[in-house]
């Protein structure tokens, strides 16, 4: 089980900032959203939350992907990716709208699922995910 540490709560929150800006927009239901996140679990106050939430430049979504693949580890626990799930897709559900970047962000988080997973560690699927993503793409 992971441990409850703040750094991992920072983890976890910086993880959840990029998800909302994975559609290249960070929407002001989905800010509200994560400011009042934030302060129930006396986040406001770290600089690097602080900073995240306020910023106006995007966070990168291979940045998103790379943190959510460093946050789940190789070998994430049931419980550990169902509250990530649920706690990404609430922030991607706070604007009432999931638009196609998200939709993949979902897509991909469910690919995760260590029920399915079977000798393939997170990375992997991920990297695997995303160049299928850019051949589609390109």
């Amino acid at each position: 089980m992971v441990k409850s540490t703040a750094s991992n709560d920072q983890k976890l929150f910086r993880l959840l900032i990029a998800a909302a800006w994975i559609d290249g927009e960070f929407q002001t239901a989905e800010r509200e959203y994560l400011h009042k996140l934030a302060a129930q679990r006396n986040l406001l106050e770290q600089p690097e939350i602080k900073f995240l939430l306020s910023s106006t430049n995007p966070i990168e979504s291979e940045t998103c992907y790379q943190w959510l693949s460093e946050y789940l580890g190789a070998h994430p626990t049931i419980e550990n990716y169902q509250s990530l799930f649920a706690e990404i897709a609430g922030v991607l559900y706070a604007d009432g709208y999931i638009d196609t970047e998200e939709a993949k962000l979902l897509n991909q988080l469910q690919e995760l699922d260590p029920s399915k997973i079977n000798s393939r560690s997170a990375l992997d699927i991920i990297v695997s995910s995303i160049r299928e993503l850019y051949r589609k793409d390109h």
